[in-house]
């Protein structure tokens, strides 16, 4: 039986990724890595717990207070891998609810050896005394910065202070090439995320009409992640009607949606801390204007073009590169800019970039933007967004489009593409109760 509101995920995933970790680790060399804090919110309540991504990769273990450690050539037999959880007791049962026990955190993630953190100190101590080497983690996005030390960070700063004569490395060097491809039961999960997501965007396609509220369509799509067992939101939803679409990170949800506009929404279910990522953009009277249309068809060959490009050996680089050209016809095509444009740009600003201002793919996984190194090639494994979009302030409203792709070793598989995408699909789905 499952504890968590996601369904029971097999503990071989975890073992699989902690023997990947273990193998690309140095001799003599232990791993310590830590849940994320419970935030402080207001009075005397947090916001809703979310795992440490990287913990839970390597444990699957789902709660605050949870230590994993690494230590795969420990001469001290049966301490190659352990867990720390905190003890819980009936007052915690009482106010806060059911905590793991011992049993249930080895059956999760398959860890044999369970203390309680209380005991951590002294093990821990034992444990890198017998190292030469420590691999410490923390967040090493490079467009994240944060005043706020987690816990990995905070204990990055104690041990090298403690235990000075160590090495230390960078576990996040290891689990970037790990984390960007993914496992057939990641793929699974990341699936499971996307059914979902599908599922909220047909339930607005029949809701929506000229006069509700941007967040009365939030609040359909959240309706159907959680009685589908998702977490939530993997990320802060964007639900942009009008104007409002060319604000690429409008975050407010409370404008009105008007008859003739179009709504953009930019959303993606998290389901066992896996996020989909999906951007539609449709018609608030479930019928395009030519002009809309023309422009929506255009970004969609973009985003089918760009899909064509993520097969392995690809150079992201290159690939934006790519579909940076394919936009720069598209836009000729709108009259939008012209070829004359093109001729005089700054390579550095090219013309199309006034209308498509953002990258095309990134990363997907357990974070919406997740771990990876844009400079590698491209490999069979990997998921990515493809999002092109164009925005168009002065006609009154922007496009974008997003489907999440998975790469194979044959043609992208895409894990939306039974989400409807297609225009004529999607005014028809809008009208069909208006036609019964």
């Amino acid at each position: 039986m499952s504890i968590s509101k996601y369904d029971t995920i097999n503990p071989g995933l975890f073992k699989l990724n902690r023997m990947r970790f273990a193998k690309m680790m140095k001799s003599k060399s232990i791993a310590i890595f830590h849940s994320n804090d419970m935030m402080p919110r207001n009075g005397d309540q947090y916001f809703k717990f979310r795992q440490n991504s990287d913990l839970f990769y390597l444990s699957g273990l789902d709660q605050p207070e949870a230590v994993v450690v690494l230590f795969p050539d420990c001469i001290k037999e049966g301490f190659e891998e352990i867990a720390f959880i905190k003890k819980t007791n009936e007052y915690i049962a009482v106010w806060e609810g059911h905590k793991y026990t011992k049993e249930e955190a080895t059956a999760i993630s398959g860890i044999k050896k369970v203390y309680w953190l209380e005991d951590m100190d002294v093990i821990l101590k034992e444990l890198i005394l017998l190292a030469d080497r420590v691999y410490l983690n923390s967040n090493e996005n490079d467009r994240f910065e944060s005043e706020v030390l987690g816990r990995d960070l905070r204990f990055a700063q104690e041990i090298t202070k403690n235990y000075p004569s160590h090495k230390y490395h960078r576990s996040q060097n290891i689990l970037k090439k790990l984390r960007m491809i993914k496992s057939e039961q990641e793929i699974l999960l990341l699936k499971r995320a996307c059914d979902i997501t599908n599922k909220a965007f047909r339930r607005v396609l029949s809701f929506l009409k000229p006069g509700v509220k941007e967040y009365e369509v939030e609040a359909e799509i959240i309706h159907e992640f959680i009685r589908n067992g998702a977490n939530g939101h993997g990320y802060e939803p964007i639900i942009a009607s009008g104007m409002n679409n060319n604000v690429l990170h409008y975050a407010e949800n409370n404008k009105i949606c008007k008859d003739g506009d179009l709504l953009l929404m930019d959303f993606g279910a998290e389901y066992a801390n896996y996020s989909a990522d999906l951007s539609r953009t449709i018609p608030v009277n479930g019928k395009f204007t030519k002009r809309q249309k023309d422009v929506y068809n255009a970004v969609l060959r973009v985003m089918k073009g760009a899909t064509q490009l993520l097969v392995p050996g690809t150079n992201l680089e290159e690939y934006h590169k790519e579909v940076g050209k394919m936009m720069e016809s598209e836009l000729i095509g709108l009259k939008l800019i012209s070829k004359h444009d093109v001729e005089k740009q700054d390579p550095a600003l090219p013309a199309y970039k006034k209308y498509f201002m953002h990258g095309t793919s990134h990363h997907l996984g357990l974070d919406v933007h997740d771990l990876g190194n844009r400079y590698l090639p491209i490999e069979s494994g990997m998921v990515f967004t493809c999002e092109p979009g164009i925005y168009i302030p002065e006609e009154g409203f922007g496009i974008r489009l997003e489907n999440d792709i998975l790469v194979t070793d044959h043609q992208p598989f895409d894990l939306m593409g039974h989400i409807p995408v297609e225009a004529e699909e999607i005014e028809d789905l809008m009208n069909m109760e208006v036609m019964a």
